[in-house]
């Protein structure tokens, strides 16, 4: 695979599999003889830790790890695979996503660009995700990752996914069994009924510039919406921008979001909930979808992802951008 080169410093890194031996603390999953025969009722799109170990072996479900760490390299940063770690302990049952080298466009120098129908319909068929299959979606950091999966999978027209709340960490946390072994999930076909809107391009945020009816979020930092820090070709932000950091949705001691009503008044106060259409962005594209995840289970009905984000806009030197 070729290694595209990308503005704001992104470098995948490929990762071969190591030899599945059990560290020590990490039991191998019992052979279960009985599955679950009961029907899942279609979950919230954020689901809890106890909901999950209650399902966890129904045969109808999908749980996929989809982390990604960014590790700092001078002044910009790396992504690379999460499967290594994956490897090394997961929840049981569950398969790994692969946001970097199979779930994003491979025909564009942007980064993790949400890859084209086909390719996506490919790869989640091969991952056993199709008709009458529930999905839980997790990573090890602070859900962005899940919900740029789940967003993805919305673009496409399903809905039978959800986010683990507080992820991988929380479910080490509780102590609830962790394994090294694959999943068994048969290969199906995943039918992909793209929806215009739920991503959305450059064009797209540059006719809302401006219009009372349209309100962009970015879900950077305070620092990187004020321009005092950056990892993008120009710092700052798209101009009229409110900011909801997708850092500040989560609860810092226990990587759950916090509570909804919480939530409702921290993108109220962004002039989210009034305006017409919302669209989030960030540098990437990756954190935006935590922000967007929140409107929707805020109930908010027009919600975008623009996909390109800050690498893309601010790489165009005749687009605006604001600062302080």
């Amino acid at each position: 695979m070729v290694h595209r080169p990308v503005d704001f410093r992104i470098v995948t890194v490929h990762r071969e599999r190591k030899a599945r031996i059990a560290p020590i603390g990490i039991e191998r999953p019992r052979i279960v003889s009985r599955r679950s025969t009961m029907d899942i009722a279609a979950p919230a799109p954020l689901v809890s830790t106890e909901w999950l170990a209650e399902h966890l072996h129904d045969p109808k479900l999908r749980i996929f790890d989809c982390s990604v760490t960014l590790v700092p390299v001078d002044g910009g940063v790396r992504a690379e695979s999460g499967r290594a770690a994956w490897t090394t302990g997961h929840i049981p049952g569950s398969g790994f996503a692969d946001l970097i080298h199979e779930l994003s466009d491979r025909n564009t120098q942007l980064p993790m660009m949400m890859p084209p129908a086909d390719q996506f319909a490919e790869v989640m068929g091969r991952y056993g995700v199709g008709p009458g299959t529930q999905v839980v979606l997790y990573d090890c950091s602070n859900h962005s990752w899940a919900t740029r999966l789940w967003w993805m999978l919305r673009a496409m027209g399903f809905d039978d996914a959800s986010v683990l709340d507080g992820g991988f960490r929380k479910w080490k946390a509780e102590g609830r069994p962790v394994s090294i072994e694959p999943p068994d999930y048969l290969p199906t076909t995943f039918v992909a009924r793209p929806r215009p809107d739920v991503f959305v391009d450059k064009e797209h945020v540059k006719a809302a510039l401006g219009s009372s009816d349209v309100r962009l979020i970015n879900a950077l930092s305070a620092d990187e919406h004020a321009g005092r820090v950056s990892r993008t070709p120009r710092p700052g932000r798209i101009p009229g921008s409110g900011n909801v950091p997708a850092s500040s949705l989560v609860d810092p001691e226990t990587g759950t979001y916090l509570p909804i009503e919480t939530l409702r008044a921290m993108f109220r106060d962004a002039g989210a909930l009034d305006a017409g259409r919302v669209i989030t962005y960030c540098g990437g594209g990756i954190a935006a979808t935590s922000a967007a995840f929140t409107l929707v289970r805020l109930g908010v009905p027009h919600v975008s992802v623009y996909d390109g984000s800050l690498v893309e806009w601010s790489s165009d030197p005749s687009l605006p951008m604001e600062t302080g």
